[in-house]
């Protein structure tokens, strides 16, 4: 970040703060995922609400194109938005700017929360939320009150809408990526054909984060501090969302511990069914978890091509094409009889 970047920042910030002054006395890039950049900024704010300091994170597009189904930020600032109000455990929102002039590209500013999110660190060291019955039972209650949010809203008017169950919305779109990829993968062909013969009927529909995994929420030591990264969330059966967290491809190594690589996964389906007043249909489960792993695989081929193609020279991203042999493994293992 540039000093003239900074200068443009620091007048818009004190516009949206409604502050007499703010100064960015720190900003540094965060590590992180491949579709967004991340910029944590040590405001000192004079005047306002918000006077004194406060730390935050600037959330913005990376330098090239991203994963082209994720949402821009002006979305997710408002899946943001109406998460915060629903109860959800997020960094609150503070302002969204679409505006290029002011830092090149678009972006919003949320507060900053502590702990880390990194999935390799969270299923081993257990100094971060060391109650891993409760973090499990919490995640399940911070699900639920995600899904407590259905259509129509207003405010998430952007969500594409479909009248297909989403099982075969889901299939219809990685069969259409598929076809007109230029290498077969007749393994995930097989997994597609798998969950099409298999698809349940078009039941409840609420809002899904899309990518509700360890690795997408911020822990310390006390326990869990926020939910993070909503660009992929949309309308869905909320089944989705908790095969996808219980997935084998999402436990990190810790394929003992069913939810995420940090509990029991009825640990994570009482919290849930608590919260909801719903009890989750468990035989269901294995579907959306093969969906999972069908899905994450075209993910990780999606990001190898920007690689590759010379879009964006990342070895991320290089190295995310060659985990696609191992999902398709496990496609066929939890396939081969059923």
């Amino acid at each position: 970040m540039n000093k003239n970047q900074q200068e443009s920042l620091a007048r818009f910030l004190a516009v949206e703060l409604a502050a007499n002054r703010v100064e960015i006395v720190n900003a540094a890039l965060l590590s992180g995922g491949a579709v967004q950049e991340n910029w944590a900024l040590e405001l000192q704010v004079v005047g306002g609400a918000h006077s004194g300091l406060l730390n935050t994170v600037l959330r913005c597009d990376s330098p090239t194109a991203g994963v082209a189904i994720s949402h821009g930020r002006a979305q997710e600032f408002a899946l943001l938005q109406t998460v915060f109000d629903a109860g959800v455990t997020v960094p609150q929102p503070l302002c969204l700017c679409t505006d290029n002039a002011v830092f090149g590209r678009p972006f919003f500013v949320m507060r900053r929360i502590g702990g880390t999110a990194a999935g390799h660190v969270l299923v081993k060291d257990t100094r971060y939320a060391p109650d891993r019955t409760e973090l499990a039972s919490r995640l399940g209650r911070e699900l639920a009150r995600i899904h407590s949010v259905k259509p129509p809203v207003e405010e998430l008017g952007f969500l594409q809408t479909y009248t297909d169950s989403p099982a075969q919305y889901r299939i219809n779109s990685h069969r259409a990526f598929l076809d007109q990829h230029h290498t077969a993968y007749p393994a995930l062909e097989w997994g597609l054909r798998w969950l099409e013969r298999h698809a349940p009927e078009r039941g409840l529909i609420m809002l899904a984060h899309g990518d509700f995994r360890t690795g997408n929420y911020m822990v310390d030591e006390h326990g869990l501090t926020g939910i993070l990264d909503w660009e992929f969330a949309g309308w869905s059966d909320p089944l989705e969302d908790i095969g996808w967290f219980c997935a084998k491809c999402w436990r990190f190594g810790r394929d003992d511990l069913q939810a995420g690589g940090i509990g029991l996964r009825e640990h994570f389906y009482l919290g849930y069914e608590a919260e909801s007043g719903r009890t989750i249909d468990r035989d269901q489960i294995h579907y959306w978890e093969v969906m999972a792993h069908v899905r994450w695989a075209i993910v990780a081929i999606e990001q190898a091509e920007r690689h590759c193609s010379g879009q964006e020279n990342s070895l991320l991203l290089a190295l995310t094409g060659h985990i696609v042999p191992e999902l398709e493994w496990e496609i066929l293992n939890m396939t081969e009889h059923n």
